[in-house]
């Protein structure tokens, strides 16, 4: 059985993360011939005097995009837009020019917050700038999750039914949508 890759990028860097918490319960939810592997954003600052011979953790952020067939972005809101590190390794994985690992990838956005907005400002944002980067996304349904107490276990279970319908439904459609493209 042929196993599909997807990269995930968690926008936020914090240990405790929600939007961590998020990824892996939705890790969970995929089918066993799809495997999930977390790219580390903990990048240097984007520098285009260092693009000609990347530093270590670039290169590999870059390896791991260019080897899967889809990227799940998982993003908190920082300040009504995407956090910086997710930012940092997107503009990262455009260069050097030619080199644009996000061409083409079946792309999917998904976040949480505490708020009833559940990343809805940063989702948007982040479609524009993967829509100028080339990644195919899928559109529907949207995932704004607000995260609330209890919602997903320390096993990464999702605790209300409705909430892992729609989680598990979101999944499937975008497990389909990387097999249709990539």
């Amino acid at each position: 059985m042929s196993t599909t890759k997807i990269a995930v990028l968690v926008g936020s860097l914090r240990s405790g993360s929600i939007n961590l918490r998020l990824a892996r319960a939705m890790e969970k939810l995929a089918p066993k011939e799809v495997g999930f592997e977390f790219a580390d954003l903990n990048l240097p600052l984007f520098n285009q005097d260092l693009e000609n011979d990347l530093p270590e953790p670039v290169a590999k952020l870059k390896t791991l995009v260019s080897q899967s067939q889809g990227v799940l972005f998982v993003t908190p809101e920082h300040n009504r837009s995407i956090p910086a590190a997710l930012k940092n390794a997107i503009d990262w994985g455009t260069r050097p020019w030619g080199q644009n690992v996000w061409m083409g990838k079946a792309g999917g956005i998904v976040g949480a917050s505490p708020s009833a907005a559940g990343s809805a400002m940063a989702q948007q944002h982040l479609r524009n700038v993967l829509a100028a980067e080339g990644v195919n996304l899928l559109t529907t349904p949207e995932v704004f999750l607000q995260m609330k107490e209890g919602l997903i276990d320390d096993q990464f279970q999702i605790t209300n039914e409705d909430t892992r319908k729609f989680l598990q439904g979101w999944m499937d459609r975008y497990v389909a949508w990387v097999n249709k493209t990539a």
